[in-house]
């Protein structure tokens, strides 16, 4: 797949104004998410609704509902935020489903129950600037497409998400959770230093985006 054409965004005052600051808790403390490396979606930032995320639906329908509320750090994560969270699980083949393109980690993080108009930011610290390619690991039981955004202008043309939707597979609600990744996915021109991405999702919606490994290219 050719990837998106990489556009140059430079540092502006939408990181000097903006309001949100980045994910930590008890368990995660390390702030900034680094680039080079894996950028993970269920650590977007906090601010709530209409500064570090804008969601469809006021209730988180993974934590706290798809994963009853219990105590546990993973069923509870983040689960009085709007943004969807959920995480991988090895038991009765769940996410360690035969029909995965890749194995997953148990208990990893990502965000799902994603409908178009829905967006989310993380904060990043780069390491060096330049020019990175992007792949994503993810699933997506009908395709659709999402865009990143960079310090608030757009860094992606809209970027094709391939169908995991599998006909052999048995089980219907297990469409939802075939593991793959999308090679290459995106370029983007980062300047070193704090900037601030932007997940959009774009059409059609329904896809577990776990997390965004940014390479040097």
């Amino acid at each position: 797949m050719a990837a998106a054409p990489c556009l140059t965004i430079l540092a502006t005052d939408f990181v000097a104004n903006y309001k949100g600051v980045p994910y930590h808790d008890s368990r995660y403390h390390d702030g900034a998410q680094k680039i080079p490396g894996r950028v993970e979606c269920a650590y977007y930032d906090l601010g709530g609704e209409g500064v570090a995320y804008h969601d469809t639906t006021e209730k988180n329908e993974g934590s706290g509902v798809l994963n009853p509320a219990d105590g546990s750090y993973l069923n509870e994560f983040r689960m009085h935020e709007a943004v969807d969270t959920s995480y991988t699980k090895f038991h009765d083949a769940i996410d360690n489903n035969p029909y995965n393109k890749v194995m997953p980690e148990e208990n990893q993080l990502y965000v799902g129950w994603t409908q178009p108009g829905e967006w989310f930011n993380i904060t990043v610290q780069v390491a060096e600037a330049g020019d990175y390619s992007v792949d994503l690991l993810y699933t997506s039981n009908r395709g659709g497409t999402i865009s990143m955004d960079v310090n608030g202008e757009p860094a992606t043309e809209p970027l094709a998400i391939t169908s995991t939707f599998d006909v052999a597979e048995p089980i219907a609600w297990r469409q939802w959770h075939h593991r793959s990744v999308m090679k290459d996915l995106a370029r983007v021109k980062l300047g070193v230093g704090k900037n601030v991405l932007t997940v959009h999702i774009l059409t059609l919606g329904n896809m577990n985006l776990a997390y965004f490994q940014f390479k040097k290219v």
